[in-house]
């Protein structure tokens, strides 16, 4: 997949990418939000097991043509999509990048996917993702509280999001 919008770029992770990702998935302080505020315990290899592996799409977000995040997603069947976001760069974060990737992918995922409905959630703490989301027009589902523990062994929530077709507006 390639998807460029300007100076962004969405593109498909290659093998050679897994140090990129590696590095930022073992930093608890990018991870925090995900709910791993000690990093990933994940090796380089087992991130090019998960780039050459089918399920999960994997994609590096560039501007000016700088690695600065990742997106992911996956065909959930029944025409649905799920993804997921998270900016690296410190420096590049509240920008507004976030919504102008997720609405990249969503009209990629929707006009040329098949998809009619793309989900995603957002942890109860994470206040950014959830007004980004919402800013996009995503609908809140339902709210789930407890439904995991972080690796500090604090009880985590998070809301269930979902955007349709007929409602997207590119």
């Amino acid at each position: 997949m390639q998807i460029v919008n300007g100076e962004l770029s969405i593109r498909s992770a290659v093998v050679t990418d897994a140090p990129f990702f590696g590095k930022a998935w073992r930093d608890g302080e990018i991870m925090v939000t995900a709910g791993f505020p000690n990093g990933l315990d994940v090796k380089d290899e087992d991130i090019v097991r998960q780039i050459e592996g089918h399920s999960i799409k994997l994609l590096v977000l560039e501007a000016d043509g700088e690695a600065i995040g990742e997106m992911h997603y996956k065909d959930e069947g029944e025409q649905t999509a799920s993804f997921g976001i998270k900016i690296y760069s410190k420096e590049k974060r509240g920008q507004g990048l976030g919504s102008r990737f997720i609405q990249m992918l969503l009209a990629e995922l929707f006009n040329n996917h098949g998809c009619e409905r793309i989900i995603v959630d957002a942890a109860i703490r994470n206040i950014a993702a959830q007004r980004t989301y919402q800013g996009i027009g995503f609908k809140e589902v339902q709210v789930v509280m407890g439904s995991w523990v972080d690796q500090l062994g604090q009880s985590q929530g998070h809301i269930d999001y979902e955007l349709i077709k007929a409602n997207f507006q590119a």
